[in-house]
């Protein structure tokens, strides 16, 4: 069966995190926020009390009391303006600073995770994209948190403040339970619905993109299917639209129901004090002053705990799961990265599946990479060539078998000092839209800086026709939709790309997934035989340093030491490329149709 997502945490696990995340980012500022926020809430419950007090000594004639509850009702607004005015400060200023620690939280637990699971898996996907959406204003949670509070607490002496006159009022709080209930319940029940259709949302905006963004546009002129897609990303939102609205229908109908049943207490309420208990003036303007706030109170409870557990919770859980996330993908590390390869790597049953499938993308693999060799990995689509390149990069770790490094196990080595020995490019490059010697340098960044080290890079990638055409050289702004920025070919950023693939000087493993594919063939061989010398001369021999070749020109990979062929997810052969043409097998097949089609 395909692997479950884990259950997002609990909301008291969440927002437990959240508030210590908070607390560490500004520690005073948070508590400055809560206290005035939540002691703001007081006085406005208050005032009906002093009103009673006020309209009582009115009618007796007490002019001191009368003094006395004017001034308090004078005090009462002055400090509930007071505290609103600081607290709103407080909470805009810690939003402000928080916002940068949450981001940056994020950012770094993400990057964190040795695996790119989460950015492959649908589900995994489904739930990071709604965290992205939600992250630049997670920094609202501690508001929204206060604020609720503080209208649970303004509530709650509403109620008192009604009790006191009579018992039988706490009636009335309890009829206003389910307007509370049915609200928070509805927000949830509308967010799973979001969640449930959180595939249709990501297509339409992704179809929306396609449609109205630059680097697809001529593919959809030419095709003209840009009508098509126009269609598909209204089905795609009404598919989601359609499983929303049905929740929201259901979920209002029944809060109309709550609404209406506290409503009809209300007035009776009023009735009750008036006629039921007789009670005094004073007593009956408590009760419309503070029955009428009451309604008020519970719906701005509603509203702030609708706001804070259909959106700030549900952020917050969404985060407390990239925490746990990431925690699990953090695997024990008690072996060194060796210094330099004396025998190399060695994979043994290594088989793999990618989470949530069950279909084998390698099975029982066995393959030796001897130190200081090139290797050439060649097969169908789909044979399985990435994937192996991505076991070896650890960017997942095998289903069954294991990867030897000098015969240790790669999984115990620690998977930041495996990378720093690690370089390459990769046919699923990205565009760093930056200023040249920094597209370049990212690959090695300890060394962003240096202009040698990048002109090195350069050189070995055949990058410098890519420079001289730039008005600025290595200081050429990347991207035309920056500032003095140009565009470039998809061959010349593939180009840069590989520059940076050679940033590092001395990898133990390097790596090169069919990163020419927009280059001839010509080209090509010439590169490769280029990354070859550089994997055989001094300083590759010297670390034992493996070189992965990844190619469907069978022309280029001759020139490896050893070329493995994957078929099925098994390796099919395994030799020079002398070898496995004598032996008349698969490769021989396939190199014989490729060279019968350049000649």
């Amino acid at each position: 069966m395909a692997s479950r997502s884990p259950d997002l945490p609990s909301t008291r696990v969440a927002l437990w995190r959240s508030l210590k995340l908070g607390y560490r980012a500004e520690p005073l500022l948070i508590v400055i926020a809560g206290v005035t926020t939540i002691a703001a809430a007081v006085p406005d419950a208050l005032f009906a009390l002093g009103l009673k007090v006020l309209a009582d000594a009115v009618v007796a004639g007490n002019d001191r009391t009368l003094v006395a509850a004017a001034v308090a009702l004078g005090a009462l607004t002055a400090a509930s303006w007071l505290l609103r005015l600081v607290s709103e400060r407080a909470n805009r200023r810690f939003a402000d600073r928080a916002t940068v620690v949450i981001e940056s939280h994020v950012a770094r637990l993400q990057a964190s995770v040795a695996s790119v699971e989460h950015h492959e898996r649908p589900d995994y996907l489904d739930r990071l994209s709604i965290l992205r959406d939600q992250v630049f204003t997670l920094n609202h949670l501690y508001g929204a948190l206060f604020v609720t509070a503080g209208a649970v607490l303004r509530l709650v002496v509403t109620i008192l403040l009604l009790m006191s006159l009579h018992p039988a009022l706490l009636l009335l709080g309890l009829l206003a339970v389910p307007t509370v209930v049915v609200s928070t319940w509805r927000a949830g029940a509308e967010r799973l619905a979001e969640e449930r259709g959180a595939a249709q949302a990501r297509l339409a905006r992704h179809l929306f993109t396609l449609a109205t963004t630059a680097p697809p546009g001529k593919e959809l002129r030419v095709s003209g299917v840009g009508p098509r897609l126009i269609h598909e990303r209204g089905a795609a939102w009404r598919r989601w639209y359609d499983t929303v609205v049905a929740a929201r229908w259901v979920s209002a109908w029944w809060q109309t129901g709550s609404w209406a049943l506290f409503g009809g207490a209300y007035v009776g309420a009023v009735i009750f004090v008036a006629a039921a208990i007789d009670g005094s003036p004073g007593d009956v303007l408590l009760v419309l002053a503070a029955g009428s706030r009451l309604s008020q109170y519970v719906g701005q409870t509603v509203q702030e705990a609708n706001f804070l557990r259909g959106f700030w919770l549900d952020a917050s859980r969404r985060l407390a799961w990239l925490e746990d996330y990431a925690a699990a993908h953090h695997k024990r590390a008690d072996l060194p990265v060796p210094t330099r390869l004396i025998d190399g790597i060695r994979l043994e049953g290594v088989s793999f599946r990618y989470p949530g499938t069950e279909r084998l993308v390698l099975d029982d693999v066995n393959l030796s990479l001897p130190a200081g060799a090139v290797v050439a990995v060649v097969g169908e689509n789909g044979a399985g060539k990435s994937t192996l390149v991505k076991l070896l990069c650890r960017f997942y770790e095998p289903s069954g078998g294991r990867i030897l490094v000098d015969g240790a196990d790669l999984s115990h080595m620690p998977v930041e000092q495996w990378r720093e020995r690690t370089a390459g490019a990769f046919q699923d490059f990205f565009r760093f839209e930056l200023p040249t010697q920094h597209s370049v340098g990212l690959g090695d960044l300890q060394r962003l800086e240096q202009r040698p080290a990048v002109e090195v890079a350069v050189a070995r990638a055949g990058a410098g026709d890519v420079i001289d055409r730039l008005p600025l050289g290595l200081d050429t702004q990347l991207g035309p939709t920056w500032p003095d920025g140009v565009e470039v070919s998809f061959g010349q950023w593939q180009k840069l790309a590989l520059a940076r693939g050679f940033m590092r000087d001395e990898p133990l493993l390097l790596v090169l997934d069919e990163p020419t594919a927009a280059l001839d063939a010509e080209t090509e061989h010439a590169l490769f035989e280029r990354y070859a010398d550089a994997a055989r001369n001094r300083e590759g021999a010297a670390a034992g340093r493996v070189t992965i070749l990844v190619s469907h020109r069978f022309s280029t990979v001759r020139m490896a030491d050893l070329i493995v062929v994957l078929d099925g997810a098994r390796v099919a052969e395994y030799g020079t490329h002398d070898d496995l043409v004598a032996r008349g097998g698969q490769y021989a097949e396939l190199y014989g149709i490729q060279a019968a089609g350049y000649r």
